[in-house]
């Protein structure tokens, strides 16, 4: 077999396998803000606001009308992992929680048996344009912790461990190390409940950055743990006898380490991999269950509670215009970074 299969395009949603469910890669480079941290109405004409998935300007408003993002919706059965690069998110949520992340912190949801909660983009700089790249990866949850109280955490970007390295010939090699061990260094701690929480599991969630010319030494796992990557910026990346663009992912199949060479460009890369959960998949939209009928259960329930409801004032809102990083669980503040 070859060292990698599946090779295809990367999409606006990534295509990933068990027990990922996908990624979705935003890369946007918004305009200045207003006083309301949103866009300046002149850039809804040619929008379908509400719904605006076209690069328009070079950016995107999601659901967002004003503040670009994703108004508040719900999530059950499943957890999201969002990871910053550039920019930065305001999150809410039914159970009073609230927070600003942005420029490598990372976001760990598990939604467990059921939670609303927004994303919004806040345009906070108003003297200067507000670039925005983030990856939001969807793990899947085995049948006996769908129902597990919503817990979410923040993975500072200063407390995240990152290897740096040379290879042979001195090129730099970049490591950020979200989930997983990683060459004897071992991420922080996933929410208690996630299938990461398990180090049997095998979950790895690892961000890449080769110099030109560097060439890496992939660690690959065992025991029918699958392993993905995800090429999203760079010129080309070889292996052994394959070569890929950046643009494309591919699935890993190797028994012994991968060396991975950045060709004529640094390479920027993500690589996720974890043992199956091996359970049938029956999702619908937002809702992520085993059976059709467990989907239909919780549309039905959600439409009765709400997920505990709504405690913000608005759909979409946001923290303030300070450039404060925070998470605060029913008013109590947790942690405060200044960035």
């Amino acid at each position: 077999m070859n060292i990698l299969s599946h090779i295809k395009p990367l999409g606006f949603n990534w295509e990933m396998y068990d027990p990922f469910i996908f990624c979705a890669h935003h890369k946007d480079h918004f305009p200045r803000g207003n006083s309301e941290q949103g866009i300046d109405h002149r850039y809804h004409a040619g929008r379908h606001m509400g719904s605006d998935f076209n690069l328009k300007d070079g950016f995107r408003m999601y659901h967002g009308i004003d503040v670009p993002g994703f108004p508040a919706h719900p999530h059950r059965g499943f957890e999201t992992v969002t990871i910053t690069l550039e920019g930065f998110i305001d999150h809410s949520d039914s159970l009073g929680g609230s927070g600003r992340y942005g420029a490598g912190d990372v976001q760990w949801m598990t939604a467990g048996a059921g939670i609303q909660h927004s994303e919004m983009f806040p345009l906070i700089y108003q003297d200067s344009d507000n670039p925005l790249e983030l990856f939001q990866i969807w793990i899947n949850l085995p049948a006996n912790k769908k129902m597990v109280k919503p817990y979410y955490k923040m993975l500072w970007a200063e407390d995240i461990p990152v290897v740096e390295e040379k290879d042979a010939a001195g090129k730099r090699i970049n490591v950020r190390i979200i989930a997983g061990d990683y060459k004897n260094t071992r991420s922080l701690s996933p929410t208690p409940d996630s299938w990461a929480a398990n180090p049997g599991n095998g979950v790895a969630i690892w961000l890449f950055h080769l110099e030109a010319g560097a060439s890496v030494e992939i660690p690959v796992p065992g025991n029918g743990t699958t392993q993905s990557i995800y090429f999203y910026k760079g010129g080309s990346l070889e292996f052994k006898d394959i070569t890929i663009k950046s643009g494309f992912q591919a699935r890993i199949n190797a028994t012994e380490t991968v060396l991975a060479t950045a060709q004529e460009e640094d390479a920027y890369f993500l690589i996720v991999q974890g043992k199956p959960i091996a359970e049938p998949v029956a999702q619908y939209g937002p809702f992520v269950m085993n059976t059709r009928t467990e989907i239909q259960q919780t549309y039905n329930e959600y439409q009765l509670t709400q997920f505990g409801g709504w405690p913000w004032d608005r759909s979409d809102p946001v923290h303030g215009p300070d450039k404060i990083r925070f998470t605060e669980i029913k008013g109590e503040k947790r942690v405060s970074r200044t960035s």
